[in-house]
């Protein structure tokens, strides 16, 4: 994590922005936090420490990844059982004048404040990709708001209602599996037609992201879902298939690993061991021998 982003705790429960904040916290020294509550909504994202967390008269045991959403006027306050491991979390404020203007462009924002006012479920759990994807989100917003970049204020906005749809999606697809199940079978199949046809293209998660418009961690975790490989790994084995039947058909091996996606020799030459017990060269030769 960046130490740039971090800010020190202070005891302020009030929003100095109209809009939100947010904020990245790491304690190791942290006294009693009084329970109390505020007129905006908090979100609190769980990176690391030893507490619970009471909201109400209840007393909720918390885990890295967790997501909490205490709507305004909710009391809460954290519980510090040790401080051995520092105390980690992203906390983002938003107002709810803010939240009324989502809603004024969609009813969607309102999936996860609507759930979590009804069911009194204020925790959201999450496996560790799912989160991974959160704090990218996270982060961005956070370097957004503490830069001066060409921009920001008409990219703040984008990112922080970006970060809340996220969140109301995780919620969505976790209380209806099916659907997700559905949407992520066609995004699996969609992808490997794409791999296939762009062997021989930059493949990284990145352009993929980009060209799906999913999160880099969403098509990583769809991928091991399905295959049981890495994307990654994937993307080798149907590149060195590629290589090899190209050495086969006389096309040198610089050109081949060249023309089919791989960077440089030595990456080729590990992977193509590694998948076929025998070195580029010596496949060649091997080749050739059988030939004569």
């Amino acid at each position: 994590m960046k130490k740039n982003l971090q800010t020190a705790f202070n005891t302020r429960q009030y929003m100095l922005s109209k809009d939100f904040e947010i904020y990245y916290y790491s304690d190791h020294n942290l006294s009693k936090v009084d329970i109390h509550s505020h007129d905006y909504y908090e979100f609190y994202f769980f990176i690391e420490g030893d507490i619970s967390t009471q909201i109400g008269k209840s007393i909720y045991p918390i885990q890295p990844g967790d997501i909490m959403l205490i709507p305004p006027h909710i009391p809460h306050r954290p519980i510090i059982h040790s401080l051995e491991t520092p105390y980690r979390r992203f906390v983002f404020w938003i107002s709810q004048d803010y939240y009324q203007h989502l809603l004024k462009q969609s009813n969607d924002y309102a999936y996860l404040v609507q759930y979590v006012m009804t069911s009194h479920a204020y925790i959201l759990h999450t496996d560790q990709i799912t989160f991974n994807g959160v704090q990218a989100k996270v982060l961005q917003l956070i370097e957004e708001t503490q830069g001066n970049r060409f921009g920001k204020e008409a990219l703040l906005p984008l990112c922080v209602n970006d970060l809340i749809m996220y969140l109301n999606r995780i919620l969505y697809y976790q209380r209806n599996p099916g659907k997700r199940n559905a949407e992520e079978s066609s995004l699996y199949r969609n992808l490997k037609i794409y791999i296939e046809d762009h062997l021989d293209d930059d493949l990284s998660l990145e352009i993929l992201a980009k060209e799906f418009y999913v999160s880099k961690y969403h098509i990583a975790h769809v991928f091991k879902e399905n295959l049981g490989m890495s994307i990654h790994q994937y993307i080798t084995k149907k590149r060195l298939v590629l290589c090899k039947e190209a050495i086969l058909g006389d096309m040198s091996i610089t050109e081949a690993y060249q023309t089919f996606g791989f960077g440089d020799y030595s990456s080729f030459y590990r992977a193509f061991k590694k998948e076929y017990g025998i070195s580029p060269k010596d496949f060649r030769d091997m080749k050739i021998v059988g030939c004569d």
